[in-house]
């Protein structure tokens, strides 16, 4: 289905991510954990093809996408949709509107200048919304709603491109608990409900355990574990965030003692 073979990112003369290798053969719900500035992100820009790899490659369904251009990139980006931590809505155009946004790559451009929808899509985008559970916001403009609602609200956008994979970079980030509860569920279900792959970059070690199949750990640009939440242990996790390190990113020392037991606190912080 999806396969990164040796993906490497540059910057001059610093390596980003260093010859990753993920291998997905069927739908799943993977998250990716690591420090601040270990290529998570860089990661998952580069399989969105918003930023060129330097090496290696992106193979979907038999298909390379490490390099396509023009048409052949937007149609990628349509299957591989994309979910920020700041939501990349349009503050001032209301919630529907925003959603057909996840239309634009198979619109015409006069289509798009006079903002016109057909009626199916209108209908869908209000499906998906309800499907989130905030179909009555469609109407208000973006900028009224909670953050919480607005990352829905990205993630209908997502949806109404009809994605094979989804990709979400930090996506619960500027959250408060609750709503970040909403978030990840609601990626759960579409993962579970769809069969679409998602994979989200993660910054608590319990979010990783609830929700996903899969975690990845990555530091300082390589991957350094690939597993399933049970083999999320404390050992993995020194490796993951460096022996000796204070673990501010990720819990302190006491909740991170507790990885190894069946449950894990709802505040220790990747």
């Amino acid at each position: 289905m999806l396969t990164i073979e040796n993906l490497t990112k540059r910057f001059g003369e610093n390596i980003a991510v260093d010859a990753a290798n993920i291998h997905v053969d069927k739908p799943a719900m993977i998250g990716i954990i690591g420090r601040s500035g270990a290529g998570k992100s860089t990661l998952l820009r580069m399989v969105n093809r918003l930023n060129d790899a330097t090496e290696g490659s992106i193979v979907f369904e038999g298909e390379d996408v490490t390099h396509v251009r023009g048409a052949a990139r937007r149609h990628w980006q349509s299957r591989c949709a994309m979910i920020f931590q700041q939501f990349n809505l349009v503050p001032r155009m209301d919630v529907v509107s925003n959603v057909l946004h996840g239309t634009l790559n198979r619109r015409s451009t006069l289509a798009t200048m006079f903002n016109l929808y057909p009626t199916s899509d209108i209908h869908k985008a209000i499906d998906i919304l309800d499907r989130l559970g905030i179909a009555e916001q469609a109407p208000k403009r973006a900028e009224a709603l909670s953050g919480g609602q607005q990352q829905r609200v990205a993630i209908a956008r997502g949806l109404m491109q009809d994605p094979a994979i989804i990709l979400a970079d930090e996506p619960i980030a500027s959250l408060d608990p609750m709503n970040a509860q909403v978030v990840m569920q609601s990626l759960r279900d579409i993962h579970e409900e769809d069969g679409r792959t998602v994979i989200a970059n993660l910054h608590t070690l319990d979010t990783a355990r609830r929700y996903c199949d899969r975690v990845i750990g990555m530091r300082d640009g390589r991957i350094v574990f690939d597993g399933t939440p049970e083999q999320l242990t404390t050992g993995v996790a020194r490796d993951i965030y460096g022996a000796g390190a204070d673990f501010s990113e990720a819990a302190t020392s006491t909740e991170i003692e507790t990885l190894d037991k069946p449950t894990t606190p709802a505040n220790a912080y990747v």
